[in-house]
Order: C-alpha cells, then structure tokens, then sequence
C-alpha cells in the first residue's frame, strides 16, 4: 500500500510531468495557431508567455489564488482559539505552521494552498469560523493540513494557472480569427486545414484541461478526509463538518470554476452539471467513508 511519503513524491513528479506537458501543449498549440493565422510572431509569444506562467506558477500561484480569492490574513487578536488549534494540528502532523487567511464571507468554505509545507497557506470562510464547532473545525483544518503535507497544494495551485492560461490562449485565437480571420490565402488548402485544426484545438484543448483538473481534485479530496481524520483521530468532527458546509446553500463570490477545486466542498453550489464535471466527490460518499472509519 502507498504511503503518504510515496503520495508526498509523486504529486512532486505531477507537478513537473504538469508543467513539462503544459509547455509541449502551449508549443503544439501556439505552432498549429501560428500557421492557421500565417503568424510565426504567435508561436513566439506564445512560448515565451508559457515560460514565465510555468514560472510564476510555481513560485507565486499562491499569492495569486489569495488575490484571486479576497482572502486577507487571519488576525491573531481575534482568533487566538484558531491560531492554538492550527499550532496543535501542524506539531502533530509534524508540519511547520501555516499562515492563516480569511475571506469575509458568510459562506461555509475552506482552502489550502502553497507550493511547500514551508510556504503552506490555510484560509478560511468568515462563515465557517462563526458557524462551526471546535470539533468541527478542527476536522475541517486536518483536512486542509493534510492537503499541505502531502503536497496537493502544489499539484493544483499549479494547475490553476497553467489550464487558465490554455483557455485564455484558445479564446483569443476565438476572438482573433472571428473578427480578424486568417491572412491564409484562401488557395492553400494547407493552411486553411490548420484553421479548421485550430478551431477544433481552441475548443477541445480547454475541456480536457478542465477534465484533467476535476479528475485530479476528486481523488486527492478522499485521501485529505481520511488523513485527516488520522490526525484528529475523529472522523466524526470532519463527518459533521461536511453535513453543514453541504447544507449551505449560499454559493461563494469570491469562487470562480478555475479555483472551486481547491476548497473542501463545491464552494459554486451548482446542481445542472453531470458527475463528470464535478469538483469534489459526493459528499454522502465522503460522510460514508468517514463514517466507516469510527466502525
């Protein structure tokens, strides 16, 4: 059986298999681009943006998914209960101590993020510090910590960035042939084949990032409840916690599709979409699971 070491290194591989194939995709794509628009000058840009996003992503997508989330950070004054429990949590886990970030928002929710336990960021709801029980928050911050130890922040803060920047390319080459068009000569079948092929690209390369990004976000949601719930050693705190942030109606605002993944539970609260595009795993599967454990 896998170890959480073992899940620690290879979400280390992902993150640079992600980034790796993130560059041949933007160079495939930016190529078959540039020929559809007769523009080498687009599969330059487009290189040259992807290295400074594969950068930035990996050193700053944390502080850009708080910016993207109007988190602030968790006042010490007023919240010395939370800062005790994080300080707890973090020695037993055998994590340094993470900052603590809030959002003002009556919403129940919560995030992780950050490319390292040494550089780990947990946030938090406004909502969920009022509404939830100590037990229960406690589950929700195990949870969370869990995600920092066994470095899922990096995969998906990561991946964030990387499948925002492939639907930003696809959309502008949308926008740029609809009003602009190819300056393809209308005789060389050639290119307008790469047209028809760019088009095709601009609307199927963002979907399978997204696919790609949702598959990511179910799994690693089960393996932080249950190593969660090792380290509070009980399952029931997080099992409740979940009942109440599930039966929140209130979606969150400052929550976006490219970063729902990242929170406990579905912070969009959408119903219309199919179980292939959901972001977590059902939550009656997740209280089940955490259930069995105390059995």
């Amino acid at each position: 059986m896998a170890s959480l070491y073992t899940h620690q290194a290879k979400n280390i591989w992902l993150t640079r298999f992600y980034i790796s194939f993130f560059l041949v995709l933007v160079i495939f794509v930016g190529y078959v681009f540039a020929q559809a628009m007769g523009s080498s000058g687009i599969l330059y840009g487009a290189v040259g943006f992807s290295v400074i996003m594969s950068f930035s992503s990996y050193w700053f997508s944390d502080r850009i998914v708080l910016k993207m989330s109007n988190a602030e950070p968790l006042s010490l004054e007023n919240h010395r209960e939370v800062y005790r429990m994080v300080e707890n949590l973090s020695i037993t886990a055998g994590l340094p101590m993470p900052k603590l970030y809030v959002m003002e928002d009556t919403a129940l929710n919560a995030f992780a993020t950050g490319r390292n336990p040494e550089h780990g960021v947990v946030c938090f709801t406004s909502g969920i510090l009022e509404t939830l029980e100590p037990s229960e928050l406690e589950g929700v911050t195990a949870h969370e910590l869990s995600h920092i130890g066994n470095r899922d922040t990096l995969v998906s803060t990561v991946v964030v960035i990387l499948v925002g920047f492939i639907a930003l390319l696809a959309d502008w080459f949308r926008h740029a042939s609809f009003f602009g068009g190819s300056n393809s000569d209308n005789n060389n079948q050639g290119r307008a084949l790469f047209f028809v092929g760019a088009l095709i690209l601009s609307l199927l390369a963002p979907l399978a990032g997204t696919l790609i990004q949702l598959a990511i976000s179910r799994k690693r949601e089960l393996l932080a409840d249950a190593s969660g719930a090792l380290l509070t050693r009980y399952p029931e705190g997080l099992a409740r916690a979940l009942e109440k942030i599930a039966g929140d109606p209130e979606p969150l605002e400052a929550a976006n599709r490219a970063t729902a993944h990242l929170y406990i539970s579905n912070p969009l609260k959408g119903k219309a979409f199919s179980r292939l595009f959901m972001t977590h795993p059902p939550v009656e599967e997740r209280i089940a699971a955490l259930r069995n454990m105390e059995a």
